[in-house]
């Protein structure tokens, strides 16, 4: 994994940068971090994470 361009989500909150969830993509894998812990990267194909991004939506209505 080469240099990655790590995007933070819109949804992070506070101005120190600390807890924010952020997104990257390697040949084709999409990649995750908590920017307290980026040395711990989760990776995901992009249909399992839209998976577990609707089910989270629809469990979040319940």
């Amino acid at each position: 994994m080469g240099t990655v361009a790590w995007q933070k989500s819109s949804f992070s909150s506070g101005s120190d940068g600390a807890s924010c969830v952020e997104l990257a993509s390697s040949d084709g894998t999409l990649l995750l971090r908590e920017s307290d812990d980026p040395a711990r990267v989760l990776t995901a194909a992009p249909e399992g994470l839209a998976a577990l991004i609707r089910h989270v939506r629809v469990a979040g209505r319940s």
